[in-house]
């Protein structure tokens, strides 16, 4: 056997170590994105339909791992699933007191004002603008609950399935 011989595995070798041991390197450039919805869904499948694995809480920063659109695939304490578009932002947001980013962020009214529904601050205001208006099934409304389980159950009995393409 010549000495050229046992060198080129031996290179081969210590590339692919070098390939395998550089890679954590390069995650360097993962994107994160935040959660900017009080609850998050994070789902089984790129689909409403898909059985929920986790619910994120606002402000919650994702690792963004595959983009389908509408549907982003992201990771978040070793946990991988798929968020809608519409419940993450790339802005980063901070929720601590005293962070110098804090003020860059969203203020609870700017997202009252995007449609991301009332905090009570906004609520109580817009109450004591409109005294006239009877918000008692507004509040019963809001206290509604549906648990996945539930959801799950509604759309069996209803023999309603999920769409054969994923929604955009």
């Amino acid at each position: 056997m010549s000495k050229e011989m046992v060198s080129r595995p031996a290179m081969f070798l210590i590339i692919l170590i070098l390939c395998a041991f550089s890679r954590p390197l390069c995650s360097a450039t993962t994107e994160y994105l935040s959660v900017q919805v009080k609850q998050g869904q994070l789902r089984a499948t790129p689909s409403f339909w898909g059985n929920i694995k986790s619910v994120l809480a606002y402000g919650d920063r994702v690792a963004l791992l595959e983009d389908r659109g509408a549907w982003k695939l992201v990771a978040i304490r070793k946990v991988k699933g798929w968020m809608h578009v519409s419940a993450l932002s790339s802005k980063p947001i901070v929720l601590q007191a005293g962070k110098t980013d804090v003020m860059t962020s969203a203020t609870s009214s700017e997202l009252a004002i995007a449609g991301k529904g009332f905090n009570a601050k906004v609520e109580a205001e817009f109450k004591s603008k409109h005294t006239g208006i009877d918000y008692t099934r507004v509040d019963k409304m809001e206290a509604l609950a549906i648990k996945p389980g539930q959801m799950q159950a509604f759309l069996k009995q209803g023999q309603v399935a999920a769409p054969k393409e994923p929604a955009p």
